[in-house]
């Protein structure tokens, strides 16, 4: 799935999290968690868990194809 990084860069930082403690709020490691974001891709689990750490729906951090 593709990603919408710049959103996920939002909550961080409206969380006041860094990607460290967002990697251990969804549950992955903080490597995968750069990757993803580097890429601008992840599966569609990891999709989930990110949401689920910043507590959103899963619609509000993936683009549409």
């Amino acid at each position: 799935m593709k990603i919408r990084k710049h959103q996920i860069m939002l909550l961080v930082a409206e969380r006041g999290l860094t990607k460290a403690a967002l990697a251990e709020l969804c549950g992955i490691s903080r490597q995968n968690l750069s990757t993803l974001l580097l890429r601008g891709t992840c599966a569609p689990a990891t999709a989930g868990k990110l949401a689920k750490g910043l507590g959103v729906p899963v619609a509000e951090i993936v683009k549409e194809d």
